[in-house]
């Protein structure tokens, strides 16, 4: 019986050994083919020429919707502690007219994808799309009459920022080190 165990392990010993030089060494990462299109798409002038007209436009928009949320953070702080609303009113017209003074040459010289931009990323900073803001401090009337300047340079004030839809916007954020 002990002899009959002993061949037997001889046997599979012998076997393994076999087995392990008669097969090929296989790698253990996988290698994936990528497709040619990935590669040459990168390289196609018209996408990179669009892509670095985004970064320029994302470039000259960005600073102005950082301001805009902080500022917009500033102003609902201040107006909670005010006491009444004729102090509000007078406090807002402050505002806006500060606003104007400092940045109107700036934003009247923003191109119309400039402003698109401007639009999506003030609605990231603050929460809220443009309109709404508009309508919260100026009211109805003036929300409408902006919306209605901004549909003819095909622009809306209700565009909202989608981080999945605009990734390239978020990206261009993310490697300028802005966030």
């Amino acid at each position: 019986m002990r002899t009959i165990f002993v061949t037997l392990f001889m046997f599979f010993i012998s076997v393994g050994y076999v087995m392990s030089q008669t097969t090929q060494p296989s790698d253990t990462i996988k290698q994936y083919n990528l497709p040619a299109f990935i590669v040459t798409a990168q390289k196609d002038p018209d996408y990179e020429k669009r892509y670095l007209k985004l970064v320029r436009d994302v470039k000259k928009a960005y600073p102005y919707a950082k301001i805009s949320g902080f500022r917009l953070q500033m102003l609902e702080q201040n107006l909670q502690l005010l006491p009444s609303e004729k102090a509000r009113k007078e406090y807002l017209k402050k505002t806006e007219q500060s606003i104007k003074d400092q940045f109107y040459k700036d934003l009247v010289s923003l191109t119309v994808s400039q402003g698109k931009i401007l639009i999506k990323l003030i609605y990231r900073e603050t929460g809220k799309d443009a309109y709404s803001l508009v309508k919260e401090y100026r009211g109805n009337l003036t929300a409408w009459f902006w919306q209605g300047m901004a549909k003819i340079y095909t622009a809306n004030l209700k565009t909202e920022y989608d981080p999945v839809e605009d990734w390239q916007i978020e990206q261009i954020i993310k490697s300028m080190g802005f966030e």
